[in-house]
């Protein structure tokens, strides 16, 4: 009996850049955890770094309910390692400071599986899934945008005498009022860098509700299904069997059953194309000739309806 091979979760490309460039991003404010900076941005950059940590923890938690057997995540795979890096700190576990640096191993991990993959690929990949790549990136950069700019903003505001932001909470609202583009104005930057700091906000904060917007728009838009003809599309008359009893008006009726099958023949690629300009002169051609193959054939019942009357009349 031969050993089953360990089945781990697979991930689309957008989902492992989203985590790529969030490891990346909490490497960073570990950094900024290092500096010798003020109490109230510690306590905000502290918060940002929980956040992540959460995230990371759901991340472990789906890749390892994923796995068949589940050592062959936690073990092989190095999720253990995962999770050391996704303990939050909460203000009073300090310590777990240090377990950060144990996110290089999903950093290692991630960067491997996308470095397996040749550019053309990604590229291939960008354009097939659009939208997932675009909901990732537009959450990612929400985030990014509202903790560094409100990091940026406690940072310089609070040294300032006549400043109303002056704690993390004061900053994480004004970040969100202003990437929001509501601006209620009750807290607001009054040095240089702070406005500079504002303005940029506000830019961002437009590409990324309009992004946001766009999304939801095409998540309750659903796809059209074209099943149904198009407006002015000509249906396709079906032949009409003919009689066989009499095998001279079997022949007689054999060219417009023929021509009858030319127009049922017409394949359904030419018949979605029934309201443009050449098809149409096709289908008034091919009705020409039937109405010319229909006055041939009255002529010849006619001839027939008179040899019928000759043979009858030398009968008798």
């Amino acid at each position: 009996m031969t050993a089953q091979a360990p089945v781990l979760r697979r991930h689309g490309n957008a989902y492992n850049i989203f985590i790529l460039v969030l490891t990346i991003y909490s490497l960073a404010l570990m950094v900024l955890l290092i500096l010798p900076l003020d109490e109230d941005t510690h306590a905000l950059i502290n918060l940002y770094d929980n956040a992540i940590c959460i995230i990371f923890l759901i991340d472990f938690g789906f890749n390892l309910t994923g796995a068949k057997p589940k050592r062959a995540y936690f073990i092989s795979q190095r999720g253990w390692l995962d999770l050391l890096g996704s303990i939050p700190s909460f203000g009073f576990l300090r310590f777990t400071a240090l377990l950060r640096l144990a996110r290089l191993s999903r950093l290692a991990r991630i960067t491997r599986l996308l470095g397996g993959q040749a550019g053309k690929d990604l590229v291939l990949d960008v354009l097939r899934n659009r939208s997932q790549y675009a909901t990732f990136i537009t959450i990612l950069l929400a985030g990014m945008v509202l903790s560094v700019a409100s990091i940026l903003i406690l940072q310089e505001e609070s040294r300032s005498p006549g400043a109303n932001i002056t704690t993390g909470g004061d900053a994480i609202w004004w970040g969100i009022v202003t990437i929001t583009t509501v601006g209620y104005g009750d807290f607001y930057p009054v040095t240089t860098l702070g406005r500079i700091t504002a303005v940029f906000v506000m830019f961002a904060g437009i590409g990324i509700i309009g992004a946001l917007a766009s999304i939801l728009a095409s998540l309750l838009v659903s796809p059209s299904t074209p099943d149904e003809p198009a407006p002015g599309e000509a249906s396709v008359p079906e032949p009409q069997a003919a009689s066989a009893s009499d095998p001279q008006v079997a022949t007689v009726a054999g060219p417009q059953v023929e021509t009858a099958q030319q127009v049922a023949s017409i394949p359904a690629s030419q018949a979605a194309m029934m309201a443009t300009g050449s098809i149409a002169e096709e289908l008034a051609g091919l009705r020409a000739e039937m109405a010319g193959q229909r006055a041939e054939m009255a002529g010849q019942r006619a001839e027939i309806a008179a040899l019928r009357a000759s043979l009858g009349s030398g009968g008798g």
